[in-house]
């Protein structure tokens, strides 16, 4: 993430101009996928699933590492200082979101290839709705790199009670 927000600099790349040319066009409903309101009711069901079987530490990380996302995408992008529109847009903290509560989503349900793939392409479609409104493309990018390190670090601190749980 930090080695292509220092590569991208402070204003747009070609790529980002290509997606850029959508802007105002009927892609930006993707925004759907990416709004706090949508991000919320994952938030919800996940957060209740996991307290539904009782997994105690995955349903304290369900609530905590959105948050500390949040917090991360909002330092990193006072840090990189890449403006869009007058705003701060590096990474896309919608993205960073988004992609973080799919992930506990996976963590918490397992990794069933349905629920893998439905993922994937949910993030897809909130990454292009990003792309062309608020965000470059490649501050999506970021995005989905730092959500899907997050995610990583909240996997790996469930990998020792995971092999003791049933």
């Amino acid at each position: 993430m930090a080695l292509l927000g220092w590569a991208v600099g402070p204003g747009s790349t070609p790529i980002d101009d290509w997606f850029q040319r959508a802007h105002g066009s009927v892609l930006g409903w993707l925004l759907f996928f990416t709004d706090q309101r949508t991000i919320a009711v994952i938030l919800l069901g996940t957060l209740a699933l996991a307290l539904y079987r009782q997994r105690w530490w995955l349903a304290a990380l369900v609530v905590a590492t959105p948050a500390v996302a949040v917090g991360l995408s909002r330092l990193f992008k006072h840090w990189f200082g890449r403006e869009k529109g007058g705003s701060v847009a590096y990474p896309s903290g919608h993205t960073t979101l988004m992609v973080v509560m799919l992930g506990m989503l996976i963590l918490v349900v397992g990794t069933r290839l349905y629920v893998v793939v439905t993922a994937i392409v949910w993030a897809l479609l909130g990454m292009l709705g990003q792309a062309v409104t608020y965000h470059y493309f490649t501050d999506a990018i970021g995005g989905l790199l730092l959500g899907t390190a997050l995610v990583c670090l909240a996997a790996a601190t469930l990998q020792p009670r995971l092999l003791t749980t049933s």
